[in-house]
């Protein structure tokens, strides 16, 4: 029999698959990994990677580590919904989904999952007048509690009152949906961009306007206004996403120039954090230069901005340009290719298909 500190050391450094294994070798085994204890020290170890997916069927993952780790998962079959599903949303090793087609007049289905043990949850239907679904979130960190919440933003809009909107949460420790404070109004939102940060759920829309709804004070909020500058009219928002405990935003300003924001933790403001020019990627990839010589002879530079991550002491951005997947070091300006997606599809070149997700593996239950 191993000693119980020594073999929960081994242990809280194994890949979810293999702790759902080693769970049948003893009962001293079964003991350790499913100890709460146990699933809050390996949460904190757990490093995390990148999932990138268009479809069901095409879900790659990228690590960031110096060595090269199988992908925890290739695949969410393991959800019964002939329809397909989609990613909405990762959250510390569990994922929202959704149905991929939705036709009118039939509910769209919602689930949590686990890809790493393939437990999958599926959400009711949430009892309350506002029907029309604008947003759903996922909020759990396993550190703070075993349960996790879900917060949907509905449209309660009426002849009368416009772009009015309801928020109800559902908590998976009561298995029920309940109303979280009152209608409010939101002309200027989109409710499909959410970022959770700091306990809270984050909206910014392209003109700047924002709004946040703190889960447990079930309060809304405002953040505060990107500084101002005299160097460009129109603003574009390119990114806005949190990694590492910060939330950032990314805002372009040149064809390849944009600069990096980080929001304070006191909600004071946006300290800007980089300013960038990805030049040097233009010369490294000609793909990226598309002319339109019926524009003015306009020149267009594609690529995507799919990520902000922080990787120890660096901040690194993760860019899909044509036919290519990179990470580019903030800090020190460098790039590195991230390997090919292989795809038989010309996926791979179409700018703006894919989505990406930080993702960490749990044994949290759903």
């Amino acid at each position: 029999m191993f000693h119980q500190d020594v073999l929960t050391h081994i242990l809280l450094h194994l890949p979810v698959r293999s702790l759902l294994r080693f769970k049948c070798v003893s009962k001293q085994w079964l003991s350790v990994i499913s100890s709460p204890q146990f699933h809050h020290r390996r949460s904190r170890l757990a490093s995390s990677g990148i999932i990138l997916c268009q479809t069901t069927d095409l879900i790659h993952h990228i690590s960031l580590a110096r060595s090269n780790s199988d992908p925890p998962f290739t695949s969410l079959s393991f959800i019964d919904d002939s329809a397909g599903v989609k990613i909405l949303q990762s959250s510390n090793g569990l994922l929202l989904c959704c149905s991929s087609l939705h036709k009118v007049g039939i509910r769209r289905s919602y689930y949590i999952c686990n890809p790493s043990t393939k437990q999958v949850s599926t959400l009711p239907e949430a009892d309350c007048e506002s029907k029309t679904i604008s947003g759903v979130y996922l909020a759990f960190d396993s550190s703070k509690s075993p349960h996790y919440q879900v917060v949907s933003v509905r449209s309660c809009s009426s002849p009368s009152s416009s772009n009015s909107y309801r928020i109800v949460t559902y908590s998976s420790e009561t298995r029920a949906w309940r109303l979280s404070g009152s209608p409010f109004a939101a002309p200027d939102l989109v409710f499909d961009n959410g970022v959770l940060w700091n306990g809270a759920i984050h909206w910014i829309s392209p003109t700047g306007d924002s709004l946040c709804f703190d889960i447990d004070q079930e309060r809304l909020g405002i953040l505060p206004s990107l500084p101002s500058t005299d160097k460009w009219s129109n603003r574009r928002l390119r990114y806005f996403g949190e990694s590492g405990g910060h939330l950032h935003l990314i805002e372009v300003y040149g064809a390849t120039q944009f600069h990096v924001f980080e929001m304070e933790r006191d909600y004071s403001s946006w300290l800007p954090k980089y300013q960038v020019d990805i030049a040097a990627i233009v010369d490294a990839f000609p793909l990226m230069v598309w002319n339109y010589p019926n524009a003015n002879d306009s020149v267009f530079y594609a690529f995507n901005l799919l990520l902000v991550k922080e990787d120890e002491e660096d901040l690194i951005l993760l860019l899909q340009v044509p036919g290519e997947f990179l990470s580019y070091n903030l800090g020190n300006g460098t790039f590195k290719k991230l390997g090919p997606i292989s795809t038989t599809t010309n996926i791979a070149f179409q700018i703006g298909c894919f989505h990406a997700y930080q993702f960490t593996e749990t044994l949290a239950s759903v």
